[in-house]
């Protein structure tokens, strides 16, 4: 039953938060669960985090709500700290203490304290590098959605998460083929080496989206083995292309991030690299493969549907003004 007691106080984080807060989120959200470490490595240890800018509802002593807004300190990308923008990555209320408005005055909190910030939009919950979930799954959070949209947040986006079993997976014959005559022609696809890094990340930030080039800088850097990488060279030693898994928090089944470069594109490269890193992720042990973000009606989710992959989950990236 819902709490009757309206005395739910609202602080910001506090040191020794990290355990509770983490529990509550579990309760509040068992499918998408959360553990102490992932909120302190997430969160807490992100180089934009602020105290002040996680909000913590208290009720008898016990956690029971949180909103975590978030502006950049640290350039995302060259010098811009894009001083109008704002994100929410994450709210909750626990089972116990929802019916009483809770959830809106945690968001509230998060958007008043944006503002303060000099923000004058927000969004939720796109926010990079360490998002939890690329926005809103509405049809598991509708009173959520239904908060959201009456505090001004409207769709911005909407992509999918997509999954595929690994069980029994094998090249399809005509890719296998493919990879031999290539080879034979003088192209390379395999794992890269330390010097193939240096293009592989300017590829990835300029051509495709500086948060890749950044994830796969620290995944090496924090240890990310190079087989979890395979690259596409031609005959002449160019780097066109990429895919690679185990890239976020070092799951092995997590797909991504993975691109050619606009000039191979529709050549089949994108194809033989996404079974290529398939059959390297079935080899080290991983019984599916799955990502958290494709484009809605892109190229590459059409690639994947191609490939077996089928969406699991939709999300909506919302923004509100914040006048």
């Amino acid at each position: 039953m819902p709490t009757t007691d309206l005395t739910v106080a609202l602080r910001t984080f506090a040191p020794g938060d990290g355990r509770a807060l983490a529990e509550a989120w579990t309760e509040a959200a068992p499918q998408d669960a959360m553990t102490e470490r992932r909120l302190r490595d997430l969160v807490l240890l992100d180089r934009n985090f602020d105290a002040d800018g996680l909000f913590v509802a208290e009720q008898d002593g016990r956690v029971v709500g949180s909103a975590y807004a978030v502006r950049r300190r640290v350039a995302h990308d060259r010098d811009d700290l894009e001083p109008g923008t704002g994100w929410i990555p994450y709210f909750f209320v626990a089972p116990a203490a929802r019916g009483n408005g809770l959830g809106r005055r945690l968001v509230e909190a998060a958007m008043s304290w944006l503002r303060a910030q000099g923000a004058r939009e927000v969004f939720f919950s796109n926010y990079t590098p360490n998002y939890v979930l690329p926005g809103l799954d509405a049809a598991r959070y509708p009173a959520a959605a239904r908060l959201l949209a009456s505090l001004g947040f409207s769709e911005v986006e909407h992509p999918s998460a997509m999954d595929r079993s690994l069980i029994g997976y094998q090249i399809p014959a005509d890719v296998r083929e493919r990879v031999t005559r290539l080879r034979a022609e003088g192209w390379y696809f395999g794992s890269p080496t330390g010097d193939d890094l240096v293009p592989l990340i300017r590829i990835a930030g300029e051509a495709f989206n500086s948060d890749w080039a950044r994830a796969i800088r620290e995944g090496v850097l924090s240890g990310m083995p190079l087989e979890r990488i395979l690259v596409a060279k031609d005959p002449a030693g160019v780097l066109l292309g990429w895919a690679m898994h185990g890239t976020y928090e070092a799951v092995i089944e997590r797909f991504g991030p993975f691109g050619v470069l606009p000039e191979s594109r529709g050549t089949g490269l994108g194809k033989v690299l996404l079974h290529l890193t398939l059959e390297r992720m079935t080899a080290l042990g991983a019984h599916s493969a799955w990502f958290l973000w494709a484009d809605e009606g892109s190229t590459a989710s059409k690639l994947y549907e191609r490939t077996g992959f089928a969406p699991t989950r939709t999300f909506s990236i919302l923004r509100a003004p914040l006048g």
